[in-house]
């Protein structure tokens, strides 16, 4: 067995013990200001970006994308109708059932919120070449699926009344 790298140790320990969390944190705040400067909450938020990502889809299928009963995903839908960033619409498939959907007004609201760090973004970026940003693609395609798998982990080791599993 390999005798594992030093240097490539504490890279790894720097990156997921400082790096990242720090990084985490920093998005939750930022989303917590875009959230109070479009007048919704955080979990809203979290609904456009599953809306922008995935496009229109059921009450029920955001509820899960952002961990909210169907109740609380109703009254989600409600903050973003009155503030005029999804719409309610008749799914093409079944007329029994309802979309929602980004309006123009909310998606350019969002975009606006997140233009600066866009553009910081792409600044940030500018010393990389293509080989080292797809380096990152590939990592953070790796890292959101371990994170699904993490979230569906706990999930399932929760009880339906809130209390883990043994």
């Amino acid at each position: 067995m390999a005798k594992p790298d030093p240097r490539r140790e504490a890279l790894i320990a720097e990156l997921t013990r400082d790096a990242i969390p720090a990084w985490a944190i920093l998005v939750v705040q930022l989303n917590n200001v875009v959230a109070d400067r479009l007048g919704v909450t955080d979990t809203d938020v979290q609904c456009l970006h599953v809306l922008g990502r995935h496009g229109p889809t059921t009450p029920g299928v955001l509820a899960e994308h952002v961990n909210l009963t169907t109740g609380s995903a109703s009254r989600m839908i409600d903050r973003l109708v009155a503030a005029d960033c999804v719409r309610r619409v008749p799914d093409p498939d079944d007329r029994r059932r309802v979309l929602i959907e980004p309006t123009q007004e909310g998606i350019e609201r969002v975009s606006a919120a997140y233009a600066d760090l866009v553009a910081r973004t792409r600044d940030d970026l500018d010393g990389f070449d293509d080989e080292r940003i797809g380096d990152l693609i590939d990592f953070m395609r790796a890292a959101a699926h371990s994170t699904e798998a993490e979230i569906r982990r706990l999930r399932s080791a929760t009880d339906s009344d809130g209390s883990e599993r043994s």
